[in-house]
């Protein structure tokens, strides 16, 4: 038996981020650029001895700016959706080479709870066990993968090489900024959309690099999952989806009645939808009507675990909407405005302030001047391709016994993808018209 094409399955590209880091001294010039890669000549380390409540803290930490950053990210209009655990692997490979008050800044705003010996191996360990999620089966992936882009002929410091190839295998890719600016932006793109299936296109806009740049780090994000318990698309019919304002738009919304993870609590429902292999899942957090905004505005890390503990196996008759759409952001302000100033500011050499990635390479003159992230998701019902044969048909059967509550998600709701065992949050998302 073989699935149906891809366009039928859930299917979530979440890319994630590039981080730009700059110089403010004018360039040398160099030779044309080297098309190889370079850096440590140390291997990953695949199989790391991490102590659990040093891992805990890491996806404590990831859980708690997941959401610091939804509350910052909600303010734009529409649907939302983003990977917090894509942006903090790529800041986390960036604060590998970031010292003294930047690195405080960034640990603090991105809730970076370990010192930096233990969390680059918490980072591996987690991503290692992410990795081994659904081996064998064909209807699931789940892909993530690091990449570092270098300017030739720069000096990076050997230690922090150590450390990407390390902890996120991340090789240093040689590119030529100065003299090959636009094809190294092509470049850098081709390889995030041959790392989504394609699902996340120009991923570096024009303008965000130029021939000051010296180095771009990236991570990417690709899922790709079967529901455990798909829906009937015979049983998909076109309803009513209530809009914040009032209004109300038609839009096709999937049914089945199963044994799901349940929660009620005040001012909510939450239904846990199960992805193939049982190690992932979705969570939908429906606020009541009319208790949307007061909800998202009270949402964070402690309410959501919170939610996950009260989960319980209940019959739940649910009709919810099919969707798909894409977001982008540009997370300099957003960053600043959470408190991280001081790696977006140039270096100043009279005043030692500002940037401080000497982590990075000797001489203090790099800092961040562009962060970039963009996000693809479709949510639909599984296809399966059957094959005919004669069948018995016995009717009739005995009915099934009623559900233990209803859930019409036909209203703005919040939903997240997690890491079963580890609680790692990998996507979060708020949908308030799943007609786009």
């Amino acid at each position: 038996m073989r699935r149906k094409s891809i366009s039928i399955l859930v299917m979530v590209a979440a890319v994630a981020l590039a981080i730009v880091l700059m110089v403010t001294l004018l360039p040398e010039r160099v030779q044309p650029a080297v098309a190889e890669t370079i850096g440590s000549d140390k291997p990953r380390i695949t199989a790391p001895d991490m102590d659990p409540a040093e891992k805990a803290l890491l996806i404590e930490g990831n859980s708690a700016f997941a959401f610091d950053l939804y509350q910052q990210l909600r303010e734009e209009e529409g649907n939302l959706f983003y990977s917090p655990h894509s942006i903090s692997l790529a800041l986390a490979m960036t604060y590998a080479g970031a010292r003294d008050e930047t690195a405080a800044q960034m640990a603090d705003t991105l809730n970076f709870l370990l010192e930096q010996d233990e969390l680059h191996p918490a980072f591996n360990s987690l991503d290692m066990e992410l990795a081994a999620r659904g081996e064998g089966d064909e209807g699931f992936r789940l892909n993530i993968v690091n990449a570092t882009w270098g300017q030739k002929d720069y000096d990076f410091l050997e230690s922090f090489l150590d450390v990407l190839a390390e902890n996120y295998g991340a090789g240093l890719r040689i590119l030529d900024f100065m003299e090959e600016t636009e094809e190294s932006r092509l470049a850098i793109n081709r390889w995030v959309s041959d790392q989504t299936e394609e699902r996340i296109q120009d991923l570096i806009p024009q303008g965000a690099i130029d021939e000051l740049t010296r180095l771009v780090l990236t991570n990417a994000i690709y899922f790709n999952a079967d529901w455990q318990h798909p829906f009937e698309k015979r049983r998909t019919s076109d309803g009513p989806f209530y809009l914040l304002d009032g209004n109300q738009v038609s839009v096709p919304m999937m049914t089945q009645t199963r044994s799901l993870g349940y929660a009620r609590g005040q001012g909510y429902q939450a239904v846990e939808l199960l992805y193939d292999g049982g190690e992932l899942s979705m969570v939908i957090l429906l606020p009541d009507s009319g208790e949307f905004s007061t909800f998202e505005e009270h949402i964070d890390a402690l309410r959501v675990a919170a939610v996950m503990d009260d989960l319980q196996s209940r019959r739940v008759a649910l009709t919810m909407p099919k969707f798909e759409f894409e977001s982008d952001f540009d997370l300099r302000h957003t960053l600043q405005t959470m408190g991280m100033t001081d790696p977006f500011t140039p270096p100043c050499p009279f005043t030692g302030e500002g940037a401080d990635f000497t982590g990075m390479t000797d001489n203090r003159e790099l800092f961040i001047t562009d962060i970039v992230h963009k996000a693809f998701v479709a949510v639909d019902e599984e296809g399966t391709e059957a094959a005919a044969a004669t069948g018995v048909i016995v009717a009739p059967t005995a009915m099934p016994p009623p559900p233990d509550v209803e859930v019409t998600i036909d209203r703005p709701f919040i939903f997240l993808i997690r890491d079963i065992e580890t609680c790692a949050i990998l996507f979060v998302g708020r949908v308030l018209n799943p007609a786009g």
